[in-house]
């Protein structure tokens, strides 16, 4: 559960990394765009690295991976609605259902092997 939350956490950072400067600092001059968001990543590597780190073992790497990229849609998902004001549209929506398959399938048919086998 820690991994979890570390990456969901982390992906709020990097989501305001990658797409809060389309809302904050369009009128800034993109140098600041690119400075804001480096400094705000450095918190987002700060939580994902441990957050692989404790995962792996329990989960593989395909899996932590895996995992990390449903969780970023999620997080984005609420990003784009709340803060750029967008809305799901239908085809967006059955995207993220095959993401969600994507994930079915990595953990459903096996347990994660150990690190190293």
């Amino acid at each position: 559960m820690n991994t979890i939350l570390l990456l969901a956490v982390s992906n709020v950072f990097m989501t305001y990394a990658w797409y809060g400067h389309l809302k904050y600092l369009h009128d800034k001059p993109l140098w600041v765009a690119i400075l804001a968001s480096w400094g705000i990543a450095f918190f987002e590597y700060c939580l994902m690295v441990p957050a692989n780190r404790l995962g792996y073992g329990a989960w593989s790497g395909y899996q932590l991976k895996i995992m990390q990229e449903a969780i970023t849609l999620v997080v984005f998902v609420g990003f784009a609605w709340l803060v750029l004001g967008e809305k799901l549209k239908w085809n967006y929506a059955v995207s993220l259902a095959f993401i969600g398959l994507a994930v079915f399938f990595a953990f459903g048919f096996n347990k994660a092997a150990a690190p190293g086998a």
